[in-house]
This record gives C-alpha cells, sequence and structure tokens, in this order.
C-alpha cells in the first residue's frame, strides 16, 4: 500500500513539474489535483480554480468551499494542505 501510494506521488510530483499549462489541458490539470488532493484524504468534488505560486507549487479551489495549498517539499514529498 505505501508503495502505492510512493508511486502515485511521484507521478503526482512530475505533473507537478512546473510545466506551463496549456488551456487546453487546464481540465485534465485539474483532475490530477482533484486526485491528489484525494490521495491525501481531503474532500474537493471538482476543482474550479488554480492558482501556480512556483514550481510545483499550486493553491487549488473547489467547488464545495475547501481550499488547498498543493506542493512538493524538499524531500520531495506531495503535500497538501487546507488553507
Amino acid at each position: 500500500m505505501h508503495l502505492r501510494i510512493a508511486v502515485l506521488s511521484g507521478t503526482v510530483a512530475t505533473l507537478l513539474s512546473g510545466v506551463p499549462l496549456l488551456a487546453a489541458d487546464d481540465a485534465s490539470f485539474g483532475q490530477d489535483l482533484m486526485a491528489t488532493i484525494a490521495l491525501h484524504g481531503l474532500p474537493c468534488d471538482k476543482v474550479i480554480q488554480t492558482k501556480r505560486n512556483g514550481d510545483s507549487d499550486y493553491s487549488v479551489s473547489c467547488n464545495d468551499g475547501n481550499r488547498y495549498h498543493v506542493f512538493v517539499n524538499a524531500q520531495g514529498r506531495v503535500i497538501v494542505q487546507k488553507l
């Protein structure tokens, strides 16, 4: 189980690696962020807004009113903090 979470976190870290977003990719990127939040056991029914704060660092607003800070820490782990 821990290996699966580590692999999924690595995949998410790769997705959040600072690649510029195109308008067509916004929906899929929102789904990736929503999946990342769900993997951390936090609720988010739909991502309605994202703000890129830096490389691998995003602020996310969900349709249900929840807001999160999603980033990769110095050890390479994906962290989701409720705002």
